[in-house]
């Protein structure tokens, strides 16, 4: 019977006290446990050397944005196209950003809505070429994109594969070959940029070999964004009907996507976008994207870009000093693809990622031209300089650090190498400090009196 009295018992209300806290109280209160995360994840970031090649460090102002009320707004359509009631301000951000976008890369149109890179190359598949079609694409292990058409992904399954990779000898793309296999396979649609390829991509030939096979071009340039933005990279542009990007990467904005294009695709890949591939776009990342864009356009990126890649050469150099090897045998842009393994002599890049973590320097295993481990294992480790480089350091901090990780890699089992670059880390990282508002002190164990 007492059983059966709370079952038919109305539920409790809220306590007012409850109800009142719920737009006051902060994420400390509300939930502990996600609030020790993040404030052990600012402590990684902040005591940590960050080389993920993919990976940055936005500014404050960024993060800010994301965390506004824009998050509660369902926004669907285009600015002064809206299914929505109440976009009015919505749509002051979102045309902020479509405006700042085109003038950073000179594009006729952008679309801003994408959630990432991979939905931003999903809608151009849709609004470009038809369901079992030919894509060519960069082999993902010879450093192309999941996206640029590996059998597991979207892009494998729906559509005909063919793919280039780098020759055997310079490990750089054979742009002969590339017109070889063109010719060959007869693409719908020619994908170039790459997420592990430290060499210059002529977009330039690459338009003319689609154009002679018949071909439309989508340069995804997720990686270098930043630097075409600054011009230390030439553009797709001119050159491709569609431009794919990621917006978190040497752009150093939020995490999603962006879609560039001509005019005459502009409706094709807005239909593709919405309501092709999505559905609400998200307002207060598109706010964050706005807010990265006007960083962009100021004259001290460009500088911050210039660093970025004098840091990847300098710091390439140094390994290569220390005895790795570099791919391609050095960079021209933010990244180092890093042959660790050496044909057995060395190590895997999946012992390299997890001893160099070990010390906070933190890297991604990663396959090479013609790997011969799998790709869980690797012989390589991609390295880039996006984030230390927002932290403020130059090329005297990249050779500290390049020898400390050639130290670990030859030594990777030595637990007095492995203390004493944890230590040079922990010191060189406390020079630089990042979002001091938001790093909490660290904790310290209580002493109890004798």
């Amino acid at each position: 019977m007492k059983n059966a009295q709370i079952i038919s018992s109305p539920r409790r209300p809220l306590s007012t006290k409850l109800m009142s806290s719920f737009f006051t109280a902060s994420i400390s209160e509300a939930d502990p446990l996600i609030s020790n995360a993040i404030d052990s994840e600012v402590r990684r970031q902040a005591d940590g050397l960050e080389l993920i090649a993919s990976e940055n460090f936005v500014s404050e102002s960024v993060l800010q944005t994301m965390g506004t009320v824009f998050t509660n707004k369902y926004a669907e359509g285009y600015p002064g196209r809206r299914y929505y009631g109440g976009c009015e301000f919505s749509d002051v951000v979102e045309q902020a950003a479509i405006d700042r976008a085109k003038e950073i890369f000179g594009a006729e149109h952008a679309n801003v809505q994408p959630h990432s890179g991979a939905q931003a190359n999903m809608a151009v598949f849709l609004a470009s070429i038809n369901h079992g079609d030919t894509i060519l694409g960069m082999n993902l292990s010879h450093g192309g994109h999941l996206t640029h058409g590996h059998p597991l992904n979207f892009s494998g399954i729906n559509f005909k594969v063919a793919d280039y990779g780098v020759n055997r000898d310079t490990e750089q793309i054979d742009y002969d070959e590339l017109q070889r296999i063109a010719e060959e396979s007869r693409p719908a649609l020619l994908i170039c940029g790459a997420s592990a390829y430290p060499r210059t991509i002529d977009f330039e030939r690459i338009g003319e070999i689609a154009r002679s096979v018949g071909a439309r071009v989508m340069a995804d340039i997720a990686h270098i964004a930043g630097l075409v933005a600054a011009g230390l990279h030439p553009s797709p542009i001119p050159h491709c009907e569609y431009v794919t990007t990621t917006t978190h990467k040497t752009l150093r904005g939020p995490r999603g996507g962006l879609i560039l294009c001509k005019e005459e695709f502009a409706k094709d890949v807005d239909r593709a976008v919405f309501p092709g591939v999505q559905g609400g776009p998200l307002i207060h990342i598109i706010a964050a994207k706005a807010v990265a864009f006007g960083e962009a356009l100021r004259e001290d990126f460009k500088e911050y870009q210039k660093q970025i890649v004098k840091n990847a050469r300098v710091l390439g150099e140094t390994l290569a000093v220390n005895g790795l090897r570099l791919v391609s045998g050095g960079t021209d842009n933010h990244l180092l693809l890093v042959d660790v393994y050496l044909d057995g002599k060395g190590i895997t890049g999946k012992e390299a990622e997890q001893v160099l973590e070990s010390v906070h320097i933190t890297v991604n295993k990663n396959t090479i031209p013609f790997d011969t481990q799998k790709p869980f294992v690797a012989s390589g480790i991609r390295i880039g300089t996006p984030a230390l480089t927002t932290r403020g350091m130059k090329e005297e901090e990249m050779r500290s650090i390049g020898a400390m990780i050639a130290d670990v890699i030859r030594e990777p089992n030595s637990e007095e190498v492995k203390s004493r670059v944890k230590l040079e880390v922990g010191e060189l990282t406390a020079q630089f400090p990042m979002y001091p508002d938001r790093l909490k002190p660290k904790q310290t164990e209580a002493v109890s009196n004798p």
